[in-house]
């Protein structure tokens, strides 16, 4: 898949991945599927799930370092200044050749635009928070968490998937 073809699909995830409403009950259940989700797929992951900056669902499987938990809040940094996916924000500055550092001198140390955070995005207001993942290389993290958002909402018979090229 192309990284147009990519980034139409993650404005279409966009779209359809919103809540009507969100709270931390809702956390709960999205953080333990995907807890749940990852060890199906035997894999650790850190989970992060905020709104309005307070932590809501926070979870560290075995073998996760320090170091995830610095990659969810350079991810969340993204999400939080773009209301869009961290991947989404990465690929648009891959396809333009350039870097977000490069394009906006936002620092590394802070930002970092790659795939694992996804915007809690509540129907008519837009992004309040976010979820995180981190531990799989950038396009899983981000599948992971679109994964379980769409079986969450219900919207698991839609095309929402990126192409994993098999």
């Amino acid at each position: 898949m192309s990284i147009e073809q990519d980034l139409e699909k993650i404005a279409l995830q966009e779209k359809r991945l919103q809540f009507k409403q969100f709270d931390a009950e809702a956390a709960w259940a999205i953080g333990t599927a995907l807890k749940a989700a990852a060890e199906k797929r035997k894999v650790a992951v850190a989970i992060d799930i905020q709104m309005h900056g307070m932590p809501l669902f926070c979870y560290a499987m075995p073998g996760i370092t320090p170091d995830n938990w610095d990659w969810i809040r350079r991810k969340r940094n993204v999400v939080m200044r773009y209301q869009r996916s961290s991947y989404a924000i990465g690929l648009k500055y891959e396809r333009a050749k350039t870097t977000l550092h490069a394009a906006t001198g936002l620092e590394l140390k802070d930002f970092a635009p790659h795939g694992g955070c996804f915007p809690i995005l509540l129907a008519g207001t837009g992004c309040i928070g976010t979820i995180a993942v981190s531990g799989l290389p950038q396009r899983e993290d981000h599948a992971l968490v679109v994964e379980v958002l769409q079986e969450y909402l219900h919207l698991e018979k839609e095309e929402l998937g990126l192409d994993t090229g098999a």
